[in-house]
């Protein structure tokens, strides 16, 4: 039986794309219909940069219809509906402001694809988020339907002044080139391979049906977040920080700071968020590690590599400290997302200093991906020849 294609890349225009969806289209269209499906024979739809979240709405659903099996490729930005607090996918004309109409929600994907059988769809997904969806992520899965394959990632927002590159779609579709079709899996793991140090930042999707936001690895495995309620104004705050908030999230007040660019100001009020914790729980606490975690991501967003590198790498000790093991998710997360850091580090001493302790946390968590502690120290001995 013919399978069915959708090939969907959404960015806004303008200064508001993170990443460079369309690119990716290209290269995706030179592959043949049936290796994209997986199958002998398949029909495409292709939806480059769409304007109207009906009209993909539409050929959504179409696609869901069709008998034979479906893969679906989506390209793109996830920004979040502040109002209420919904995933959705940016469109060509999505802004922060205009999200809720502009934009396809995440949630007719899950309803259109709810009624297909078991295994007879596939999601295959490269989304980069902006950085209230990124916060959003830290404590949400991403949900699918219970009975749809997805695979994929979700990168963090670029840094300031760039756009990001689909550079696991590219791989995916690099891969599929050669005229040949792995299982889908296989495929995955395939990707990221060819992604390598650049993605060790990422959400990794991988799951035969509910997606979890997953962490520097491809196996599915349980969130990194704790399973209880994400900690809230801790003991310790003072008035002021309480006024701030207005009794609600202290998260969705950072978010809304990181938003407008006040950066100190974000980092300041989490700040004050972990130093409570620390005094109520003690600093190995989950409590005080995670908004540890919300300052490292802070620091991302601000543009501050170093700091965000020095972060995570305390976390990681902190985590082993306290008697996690070193395959846990939490603890590989950590790590990876130092790595990645590490890499955007341009001052060579800094460099060395911090990649000298990445290394040996490196020797203890490998992580999932191959190569990691082989990459640390492939990098350092050519720092060692800088200055």
């Amino acid at each position: 039986m013919p399978g069915t294609v959708l090939l969907l890349a959404a960015s806004p225009a303008g200064k508001g794309a993170l990443v460079d969806a369309a690119s990716v289209l290209p290269v995706l269209a030179a592959v043949p219909p049936g290796v994209l499906s997986g199958t002998d024979t398949a029909n495409v739809v292709e939806l480059a940069d769409p304007l109207e979240p009906q009209a993909v709405l539409t050929r959504l659903r179409a696609a869901a219809a069709a008998p034979g099996p479906l893969t679906v490729f989506v390209t793109g930005q996830l920004q979040l509906d502040r109002r209420q607090r919904l995933p959705h996918l940016a469109l060509a004309r999505t802004t922060p402001s205009t999200v809720r109409y502009t934009g396809l929600p995440w949630h007719w994907i899950r309803e259109e694809l709810r009624l297909r059988a078991p295994g007879s769809a596939t999601l295959i997904v490269d989304l980069h988020a902006d950085p209230e969806m990124w916060e959003w992520l830290r404590s949400n899965p991403l949900d699918a339907g219970r009975t749809v394959a997805v695979y994929g990632r979700i990168a963090p927002p670029p840094s300031r002044r760039s756009v990001g590159v689909p550079a696991y779609m590219k791989a995916v579709a690099t891969i599929l080139r050669s005229g040949w079709r792995p299982e889908v899996s296989q495929l995955h793991e395939q990707a990221l391979a060819r992604v390598g140090v650049g993605g060790y930042g990422d959400l990794v999707l991988a799951s035969g049906g509910v997606v979890a936001g997953v962490s520097g690895g491809s196996a599915p495995r349980r969130p990194p977040r704790p399973e209880g309620p994400r900690p809230q104004t801790p003991d310790g705050l003072t008035s002021a920080d309480r006024g701030l908030e207005g009794g609600g999230d202290p998260h969705s007040v950072i978010s809304a700071a990181v938003q407008a660019g006040r950066h100190s100001e974000a980092d300041a009020l989490a700040a004050r968020h972990e130093q409570a914790a620390v005094q109520a729980h003690g600093p190995g606490s989950e409590e005080a590690l995670h908004w540890a975690e919300v300052r490292a991501d802070l620091a991302m967003f601000a543009g501050d590599p170093v700091r965000s590198c020095r972060t995570w790498l305390g976390v990681a000790a902190a985590r082993l400290a306290a008697g996690q093991a070193p395959d846990g998710p939490a603890v590989e997360s950590a790590v990876d997302r130092a790595h990645h850091q590490w890499g955007q580090v341009q001052d060579a001493v800094v460099a060395r200093e911090l990649g000298a302790s990445l290394a040996e946390l490196r020797s203890r968590v490998p992580g999932r991906r191959q190569g990691a502690l082989d990459h640390v120290q492939r990098q350092l001995r050519q720092l060692q020849t800088q200055g």
